[in-house]
């Protein structure tokens, strides 16, 4: 039973509110452990829109290469993505 709520608030510095739900038993054990509930949940989600950026890229540029009849060398494509990576 998890469930995130998205509340907006407008603010000097441009932050968002994230509300989430989750079973009592796993609030516990991260408490337990000491875990930074807000650092952790930023580090995943800022990690896991860089993996959903960099798929977005591989697919468009995938597309380009069909669209381009192969006259785009794979190697060139990999070289993109991974200079695009570097540069975060």
């Amino acid at each position: 039973m998890y469930k995130i709520v998205l509340h907006a608030v407008i603010r000097c510095n441009r932050m968002s509110i994230i509300t989430v739900r989750v079973p009592r038993k796993v609030k516990e054990k991260l408490e337990k452990y000491n875990v930074n509930v807000s650092e952790t949940v930023r580090r995943f989600l800022d990690e896991y829109l860089t993996e959903l950026e960099m798929k977005n890229l591989t697919e468009r540029l995938e597309s380009l290469r069909e669209r381009l009849g192969g006259k785009i060398d794979p190697e060139q494509i990999a070289n993109l993505v991974r200079e695009d990576r570097e540069s975060r």
